[in-house]
């Protein structure tokens, strides 16, 4: 028999004289169809005790909520490598290797991450369906959240709306950018040509980008981005359309000698805790390729100060 798996919350002062619906409502944000169907479970429990909607919680009253448990992973288990970067009882941040998808699409049915994921949750006991929070291309590297449960990823999307969850990037660019920090506001539509590509369009929806200069190099620039927005290659087609294309993009730019694919890694995420709500930040380290691509551009620049 499978057993009965609960979510925690400690209540805090703040919280004090709330009534349990009101805890569920306002705090941890159930719908009231979902806390009828969680009382007819008997899903609510109060210092470890059914409890009744209308009692008030004091400070440091532990509520526990069951959990809805997934039956399948969505996705078909393949063994294969995961490097898992942080994980808790709500969600895994993944580091992505370049070149792989994230989930199944069109006729790529295997060898992507969510399949290696499952089979590693499998191999764990833990069944719960794959849920990306976001998206990575398959030539970008870096980290990607999944979450645990439905719940967990309304609440990390709602995060991801509210930029309390926030996604770094590092990219080496063509040229020397100029001026060395500031923001991209640009929509992004469909191609007007290219079924398969993103462009800059006045009747596409906001796309904001912000960036800064980590280190400068005669041909090449590496920057940090930050994104208000997610839109599909909204950073690769934001920075091909000021002038400064992301170097080994074939897409936006020009494929490039220095690294095999696009020089773009998710670095860094950020975000609350879903529990304790303290924030978190989970860092990828840079890949072999992308640190070989910032080593040719500074053997550019100590040629041409030779």
């Amino acid at each position: 028999m499978k057993t009965k798996s609960f979510n925690t919350y400690k209540v805090s002062k703040e919280h004090a004289g709330l009534t349990v619906e009101n805890y569920l409502k306002q705090v941890l944000q159930y719908s009231g169809r979902q806390i009828q169907k969680l009382t007819r479970r008997k899903g609510i429990l109060l210092n470890g005790k059914t409890v009744y909607l209308q009692k008030k919680v004091k400070p440091d009253d532990t509520l526990r909520v069951i959990v809805d448990g997934d039956n399948a992973y969505g996705v078909q288990p393949e063994q294969g490598p995961v490097e898992i970067l942080y994980e808790d009882d709500y969600l895994l941040v993944i580091n992505k290797p370049a070149y792989q998808l994230v989930h199944p699409t069109g006729h790529t049915t295997s060898g992507t991450l969510a399949n290696y994921l499952a089979y590693h949750l499998e191999q764990r006991g833990i069944i719960c369906t794959i849920r990306a929070v976001h998206r990575l291309d398959r030539e970008t590297s870096g980290c990607i959240i999944f979450a645990k449960d439905a719940r967990s990823q309304f609440l990390l999307e709602q995060q991801l709306a509210a930029r309390t969850l926030k996604r770094t990037y590092w990219a080496l660019v063509k040229g020397s950018v100029s001026p060395p920090a500031g923001t991209i506001d640009a929509p992004i539509g469909p191609h007007p040509h290219f079924a398969n590509r993103r462009a800059v369009t006045a009747h596409g929806d906001p796309a904001i980008t912000h960036y800064q200069t980590v280190r400068s190099f005669p041909e090449a620039t590496l920057l940090e981005l930050t994104l208000d927005t997610g839109r599909t290659h909204q950073i690769r087609v934001h920075l091909a359309h000021i002038g400064y294309p992301v170097i080994g993009d074939g897409m936006y730019g020009v494929r490039s000698p220095w690294i095999g694919r696009q020089a773009l890694h998710a670095s860094f995420v950020s975000f609350r805790h879903l529990q304790d709500q303290r924030e978190l930040t989970v860092h990828a380290p840079l890949p072999a390729d992308f640190a070989h691509a910032i080593e040719q551009a500074q053997i550019c620049k100590k040629a041409q100060a030779e």
